[in-house]
């Protein structure tokens, strides 16, 4: 019997291909230990984003091509995932009790954002991690009605100074919506927005959180620019349709955030392709391929592509978006799928960004 290596034990583990980090896991710094007893291996895993459903199964595949390597009897694989703090904007001030922001964009509106930003954060929790959600879309608040929060809802208040935010499906929830009528909009300038946006951030008594998703209002205004310089955002989710219009406008998304130093994190396109039920027949009705050419274009991931279906509208509407309501279904793994590659592309792009452009407006 030949006598097991560590140099082996590695050449193995080279074999295989982490699906969320498009490496081996020796080569994405994921190994932390190997230990050699006779016949007998033990090798321990420490991923950097939250994968609680995949983790086991990555672990058994592991696990078994090592025991097929010559010489060893036994093997045993542990997985752990460890997220910690990721690098933001040069000069923006961590945030108290969170580790990494996330933003959720559109370049314009009516492309799901708001219910691709509460599967993102359903599915994050659902994989182990620690979550919040702010619904930072002041004039359009949604997240309340998504996460089943009755109308009137009120944030407890802490030591006169904080907000308590609500928890629902074991996330935490911040909304203006809290703060105000259901029936009475919110007719306010930017810097009053602004201002209220970095309130609610900043004065809401977070839970040490792993993630803070951001749904934001849709375009590229007060709002963005507010977030971009004030808040330490380690990525972007851009969301559109395949439509030609809402491509044009996920474009100058992308674009905003990438001068703004923000790394886009990849596209998810919603209202990919209806299959009718009743035929079952498949119809692009708002083109096709839109999302994956966005992708490609700016050399980012298409993080998925979603039919327009009356169960995620219904869901949503519902107060239990598809990653709860319905768990098992495709459409929920594709969410699971989402959120542990959002964490992963996070943990890749650890670059710390340059300085923070100046912003200048003339009269030409």
């Amino acid at each position: 019997m030949s006598t097991i290596t560590r140099e082996a034990v590695e050449a193995c583990l080279r074999q295989f291909t982490d699906p969320h980090l498009d490496q081996d896991p020796v080569s994405a710094g994921c190994l932390r230990e190997i230990d050699i007893q006779g016949a007998s291996v033990r090798v321990r895993l420490e991923l950097g984003y939250a994968a609680g459903l995949f983790k086991s199964g990555w672990a058994q595949m592991l696990q078994m091509a090592l025991e097929n390597l010559d010489g060893v009897d036994s093997a045993r694989v542990q997985v752990d995932c460890v997220i910690g703090t990721h690098k933001a904007q040069a000069q923006v001030p961590a945030l108290a009790n969170v580790k990494n922001v996330i933003a959720v964009a559109s370049g314009k509106g009516g492309v799901g954002k708001s219910t691709t930003a509460a599967n993102l954060a359903l599915a994050l929790a659902r994989e182990g991690a620690r979550v919040g959600i702010l619904d930072a879309d002041i004039y359009g608040p949604s997240q309340g009605i998504m996460f089943g929060l009755p109308e009137g809802t009120r944030p407890q208040v802490k030591d006169q100074k904080w907000f308590v935010p609500l928890k629902a499906h074991g996330v935490e929830v911040m909304s203006m919506a809290f703060l105000t009528d259901d029936n009475t909009p919110v007719v306010w300038r930017g810097p009053m927005v602004s201002g209220a946006l970095l309130q609610l951030i900043t004065q809401t008594a977070w839970d040490d959180l792993d993630y803070l998703v951001v749904d934001m209002p849709p375009g590229t205004g007060d709002i963005q620019l507010t977030l971009a310089q004030k808040v330490p955002v380690v990525g972007a989710v851009i969301v559109t349709t395949p439509q030609d219009l809402a491509l044009l406008d996920a474009k100058k998304g992308v674009e905003m955030f990438r001068k703004v130093n923000i790394p886009v994190l990849g596209v998810v396109e919603n209202m990919a392709v209806h299959i009718c039920s009743n035929c079952g027949h498949a119809e692009h009705l708002f083109g096709e391929g839109g999302g994956e050419k966005l992708a490609a274009q700016y050399g980012v991931d298409l993080l998925a592509s979603l039919p327009l279906s009356m169960a995620i509208r219904m869901q949503a509407d519902g107060g239990k978006p598809t990653v709860i309501a319905d768990p098992e279904s495709q459409i929920a793994m594709v969410y699971q799928q989402m959120a542990r590659t959002v964490g992963a592309r996070i943990t890749l792009s650890e670059q710390a960004a340059p300085a923070m452009p100046t912003i200048e407006v003339s009269d030409d």
